[in-house]
């Protein structure tokens, strides 16, 4: 089935991935089934961090996809190609200055507008399944007072839009970022995510452990990981490493 096929609309859930989690592992979803929830109370984030939303405004989504014609190695593509759907659709409605902030989020300028969150269930050598959890700001003008940085598609057109509408078309454009996957060309699909990094070949100051430095942005491997220019080339997983400023 074609991603977004079927899509279902919840009213309210603590988490679309739980919800789509819970499904997937009683067999009760198939590839590409989609849920769209107008109200999410317990959004999740990258390092147990919560997803914030007001109710009916923006795009929350989880998909279910069968990883199956990939290897386990390959996890970070489908990463790279959700981050790539979320550029187009910003891109679809006239929004040019859109990069994707490695390791999930989606930034207009220096503001976040949305983020990623992929779940993967891998038994033994088997990688089962992915859940692909995406978060945009569609219609939110007013956002929490500790939340200094964030944007939205309204904010930056000034215009209102359906949330469902979008989702399902962010759906649609997955499924042909997920075509290209099934051809093997990942060396195309990596290239484009580099020419869409935020701050690459720029210096930015990062927090890794107990560690502040400064170093230049170099790109991500295939792998995930974020490679740097300290005076000599590094690579930092994700999940440790802290974005503090660019200089």
């Amino acid at each position: 089935m074609p991603v977004g096929k079927p899509f279902i609309q919840l009213f309210e859930v603590d988490s679309t991935n739980n919800y789509a989690m819970a499904q997937v592992q009683a067999s009760l979803a198939v590839h590409g089934t989609a849920w769209f929830a107008h109200q999410q109370t317990s959004g999740k984030g990258q390092r147990g961090k919560a997803w914030l939303s007001n109710e009916k405004e923006n795009i929350i989504l989880s998909f279910a996809i069968d990883p199956s014609p990939l290897f386990i190695r390959d996890q970070f593509v489908i990463s790279a190609i959700t981050a790539l759907a979320c550029v187009d659709l910003f891109k679809r409605y006239n929004i040019n200055d859109v990069k994707i902030k490695w390791p999930n989020d989606v930034f207009c300028g220096d503001r976040k507008a949305g983020g990623i969150l992929i779940e993967n269930v891998i038994q033994g050598q088997n990688w089962k399944f992915s859940i692909v959890g995406i978060g945009i700001n569609i219609n939110q003008t007013n956002f929490a007072t500790d939340i200094v940085n964030a944007t939205s598609l309204a904010v930056l057109t000034g215009e209102q839009y359906d949330p469902v509408l979008l989702a399902q078309e962010l759906c649609s454009i997955f499924e042909k970022r997920w075509s290209t996957i099934i051809s093997g060309n990942f060396q195309d699909i990596m290239k484009e995510y580099h020419d869409n990094l935020y701050k690459l070949d720029e210096v930015v100051s990062f927090k890794y452990e107990n560690a502040v430095f400064s170093a230049t942005v170099l790109g991500v491997n295939f792998r995930g990981e974020l490679r740097l220019d300290t005076g000599e080339e590094i690579t930092l997983p994700s999940g440790r490493v802290t974005w503090l400023s660019t200089n």
